[in-house]
């Protein structure tokens, strides 16, 4: 039996926002320099702990560590990026999470993309936790929804192509000589005159990783929902119905 969290997961920090608070007291501090004189101080492994304040921040570090160490699903195998492929057992899971549970928000939503650069772990076979997907994706980027022309499409495809692959999700391509082809959303070619919603996050959608495409939508709506939050909806939910994540390669982008 896998135990869920019982309490949201941004409730982690009111331990350290408290920790915080208190060192600060009630009273301003204001810091005045009299001299541009500067030193400069390593601080390494070599610099001894100090008992107070170990001592001081133990209750905080604890309820920390009881949150992150949660179980709160389980992956049939280990979700990988590595190895120079254009599709990837993790994009393919970050690109299906975002987009199920994207659309519990906007049932429109047709595809969804991530970048691979963006994800920092692999996950494990086995025990998934709290703390797996604050290491996956550390960041407080938050979801955006873009209607965006075939043209703007068609930009983001052959901007997936150039870097060799990135999560997608309800979208298909093939890339041959860096160039995207046989671009697909929701298995049906790609039409010109139609305009497509898109899932993905405020960090992208304002220009991150260079990405291509996503610039002068049709329309944008930011989501007050965080993508670390996003995941953990995404796999307690399968936990919930009795499922573990059994992510395949499927195709969705395909080298020539």
């Amino acid at each position: 039996m896998i135990p869920l969290r019982t309490t949201k997961t941004r409730a982690i920090y009111l331990p350290v926002f408290l920790f915080l608070i208190s060192l600060g007291g009630c009273a301003p501090v204001f810091f005045i320099p009299s001299e541009h004189n500067h030193s400069q101080y390593e601080i390494s492994a070599e610099i001894p702990a100090d008992p107070k304040i170990e001592h001081y921040i133990a209750p905080f570090k604890d309820s920390l560590e009881s949150v992150m160490n949660s179980v709160i699903g389980q992956s049939e195998q280990r979700l990988t990026k590595s190895g120079g492929q254009s599709e990837t057992l993790l994009g393919n899971f970050f690109a299906d999470a975002l987009l199920q549970e994207g659309r519990k928000h906007d049932p429109e939503i047709e595809f969804s993309f991530g970048t691979k650069g963006g994800l920092r772990i692999e996950l494990p076979q086995g025990d998934i936790t709290v703390g797996h997907i604050f290491e996956l994706m550390p960041f407080e980027n938050k979801l955006v929804i873009l209607e965006l022309s075939a043209d703007k499409i068609e930009q983001l495809a052959q901007y997936i192509a150039a870097s060799n692959g990135q999560p997608i999700a309800g979208m298909t391509l093939e890339i041959s000589n860096g160039r995207a082809q046989n671009i697909q959303i929701g298995g049906q070619a790609l039409q010109k005159n139609k305009v497509y919603k898109l899932l993905t996050y405020d960090y992208l959608a304002n220009g991150g990783d260079n990405s291509k495409g996503l610039d002068n939508p049709i329309s944008r709506v930011d989501l007050s929902q965080k993508v670390r939050e996003t995941l953990l909806d995404y796999i307690e939910g399968m936990t919930e119905k009795g499922q573990s994540i059994n992510t395949q390669l499927d195709g969705r982008v395909k080298t020539q």
